[in-house]
């Protein structure tokens, strides 16, 4: 049994790496990060033309129905050169959301515009510090008007709207995750202020948002915290692949410096401790590819493999990371 992507699905990453290679250089990253801006909008209209934004969105919306292996393979590429694009929190949250608690109007509404590149969306759950849960959810909707706050909200500062999760006006206690939904709201509307957070990570924009009285609309199928644990375990998986495009960046970049750096005579990747320390780490990624590899077959098998796999995709991530 062959385990591998298939051939088409690597010949998309072959594409993939050679643009990114000519047309997202560190010079490109840095000089985000450091004029602020959020994002590079001209790579991401690029992108946008290439048809990645709608790779796992079906083709009544707008995208291309490759799937979620198509996703994860461009996910990891995008980790490699740390592009900075609003591609996690549009495309593995937002766009997520929307296929699998939006209506068919709802789909039809949001998807095709943000698989354009035109509008960008973002999901906001946390309400500050700690993992986000039921109970740590304050933000409620009365009348179809949002009013709470959340921080941080990924890319917040430069989404064109955001799916919320909040409370519906009937829950008077605000510990039932039953009684949780996710609500688009419009971040240019009334209601609703934005401040820029400081963060490690200036290829992810971060904000706090305050709703005060905004409009809302509720997602029709998202009735229940349990959409925003499908959510997360999506993502996972998808953030773990750009964790692992990563720290594979890191490693050659690391191996590259040893081939080419002289000591004593010779380059340093010949001394047996130089080497340990790449093979440890070549270890530790492919490891962490293992497991992300094992999220991308079970985002496609289905919602019974996905806490599984989410739990092991954040396994792959922090592997990664370290």
């Amino acid at each position: 049994m062959n385990f591998d992507f298939s051939d088409d699905l690597k010949m998309l990453r072959e594409q993939a790496r050679k643009f990114l290679a000519g047309r997202c250089s560190r010079q490109v990253v840095r000089k985000v990060f450091e004029g602020g801006a959020g994002y590079d909008a001209e790579l991401w209209a690029e992108i946008a033309r290439m048809g990645w934004l709608g790779t796992a969105v079906p083709e009544p919306y707008g995208g291309s129905g490759v799937g979620y292996d198509g996703l994860c393979l461009l996910a990891e590429e995008l980790g490699y050169v740390l592009a900075p694009v609003p591609f996690s929190s549009s495309i593995y949250l937002a766009a997520e959301a929307i296929m699998i608690a939006g209506s068919e109007a709802q789909k039809q509404k949001l998807l095709p515009p943000m698989i354009d590149g035109g509008r960008i969306g973002t999901v906001a759950l946390a309400e500050g510090m700690g993992n986000p849960s039921p109970k740590h959810i304050k933000a409620k909707v009365a009348s179809g008007h949002l009013t709470g706050t959340k921080m941080p909200v990924p890319d917040g500062e430069i989404a064109h709207f955001a799916l919320v999760a909040a409370r519906d006006e009937a829950d008077d206690i605000g510990v039932y995750a039953d009684d949780i939904g996710v609500y688009v709201v419009e971040l240019s509307g009334k209601g609703v202020a934005r401040t820029r957070l400081k963060g490690i990570d200036p290829a992810r924009n971060q904000a706090k948002i305050v709703f005060d009285g905004a409009p809302a609309e509720r997602l029709e199928g998202a009735r229940g915290y349990a959409i925003i644990d499908e959510l997360i375990d999506r993502a996972a998986i998808l953030m773990a692949f750009e964790q692992v495009g990563g720290a594979q960046a890191c490693l050659d970049m690391a191996k590259a410096y040893a081939v080419d750096r002289y000591a004593f005579g010779r380059p340093i990747a010949a001394f047996q401790a130089i080497k340990h320390k790449l093979a440890d780490v070549y270890v530790a990624i492919e490891l962490a590819r293992s497991n992300a590899y094992y999220g991308a077959w079970a985002i496609t098998a289905g919602a019974a493999e996905l806490p599984v796999a989410g739990a092991a995709a954040r396994v792959a991530a922090t592997d990664a990371f370290h």
